[in-house]
């Protein structure tokens, strides 16, 4: 058996951990070695997590964090980065101030609450993200209550994606995904630079085993784009690699179980 020595494209996750596994660097890491690309982390924070929610959450010192990226990045360096649960204001800005000098594709998921609806930022940590953040971002993603968050605005249709999309365009991202996953019938994403639109859909399965979707699918286009896809061409691969995970969940715990990362390799018995 012939072992390839070549070296896979680095990605870079900077988020929190998540104990129970289903979200957070853990649902990264799996996800960028399910892609075929080498995963790098800086933790954040760390949280007491499981099926059922979130029992604490403690940050990480911004020294931590900053000796965590410079180590990486200096040595290993990044064909993409995405960024996860930031917690705090400090954090948030300490972590766009690292992205601007990196000169990697950058894909920010502005975690706001949990599955269980735990808050995972701070509320005066919102601002930093729409002025330091997003600006620094190739693609941010979204997910409905997010937008409120960072918009004020309630979608609750497809027109109403299109206008939270521009919204978020207003604070400097390159691309916006507004995942809509909230929204009853299909799952449906929009994917635009504010000149050209794509729409995502996929059948809505009947698995409620769904901790870590949004983390997956921003890992799932930063690998795609560390692999030299485009962006909309990265974020239709993420989505069909999440829509697969998502089928594939199973139950874990008393609570809500997490995606199958592993879903495309996985033994069958």
């Amino acid at each position: 058996m012939t072992v390839s020595t070549a070296v896979p494209p680095r990605v870079l996750t900077v988020a929190g951990s998540d104990s129970g596994g289903g979200a957070g660097i853990q649902a990264d890491l799996k996800t960028m070695l399910a892609l075929g690309t080498h995963g790098m982390s800086v933790l954040t924070a760390v949280t007491a997590q499981n099926s059922l929610g979130v029992q604490g959450a403690w940050e990480l010192p911004v020294e931590a964090v900053r000796a965590q990226y410079r180590s990486v990045v200096d040595d290993i360096g990044v064909q993409a980065v995405k960024t996860g649960m930031l917690f705090s204001t400090a954090l948030v800005e300490t972590v766009a101030a690292l992205l601007a000098d990196t000169g990697a594709p950058v894909v920010v998921d502005p975690v706001g609450v949990s599955k269980h609806g735990d808050a995972l930022l701070a509320a005066e940590a919102l601002e930093s993200v729409r002025t330091k953040l997003l600006p620094v971002a190739t693609v941010a993603t979204p997910n409905l209550d997010e937008v409120t968050q960072l918009t004020g605005l309630t979608v609750t249709d497809e027109p109403g994606m299109r206008k939270a999309a521009d919204r978020i365009l207003a604070h400097g991202p390159r691309w916006v995904v507004v995942k809509g996953g909230h929204l009853p019938g299909e799952a449906v994403d929009l994917l635009t630079d504010g000149s050209e639109e794509h729409w995502f859909r996929a059948p809505r399965h009947d698995n409620r085993h769904t901790h870590g979707t949004g983390c997956t699918l921003a890992s799932a286009i930063a690998c795609l784009l560390a692999r030299g896809e485009d962006v909309p061409s990265a974020v239709r691969g993420a989505k069909e690699y999440v829509t697969g995970a998502i089928r594939a969940g199973f139950a874990l715990g008393a609570g809500i179980g997490p995606v199958h990362h592993g879903w495309a390799t996985r033994a069958t018995v």
